[in-house]
């Protein structure tokens, strides 16, 4: 993993998010979000989703996923919220020792909840 902090991404999307995952790099917005182990530790879950996925699969799958939902559901944190990858990294982003444990492609039982 690579720690990026504040990087041009940031300044020039409209919304931005705190961090962002995007394999090898975790990209944060601020200094301070470097020091956030909940924010990183979310972030790190997405590269692992990332590596199991070899990578540009993932974001395709990330990108449909967050598509479909955004059609069934037709408001954007509500989809973003509902992608299969985000159940995951969110429901254990504060089990810093999650890593360690997590089975390989874990993200699946999030696929029907």
């Amino acid at each position: 993993m690579i720690l990026l902090s504040n990087p041009f991404l940031f300044k020039i999307l409209k919304n931005p998010p705190r961090a962002m995952a995007l394999f090898p790099f975790v990209l944060v917005d601020s200094e301070k979000d470097k020091y956030d182990k909940v924010l990183i530790n979310h972030e790190k879950i997405h590269l692992r989703q990332q590596l199991e996925m070899l990578i540009i699969p993932f974001y395709l799958v990330y990108l449909g996923h967050y598509f479909i939902q955004l059609i069934k559901i037709k408001k954007h944190y509500s989809a973003y919220m509902n992608i299969v990858f985000e159940k995951e990294a969110y429901q254990n982003e504060w089990n810093l020792e999650y890593l360690k444990n997590r089975k390989v492609w874990a993200f699946w039982k999030y696929w029907s909840k």
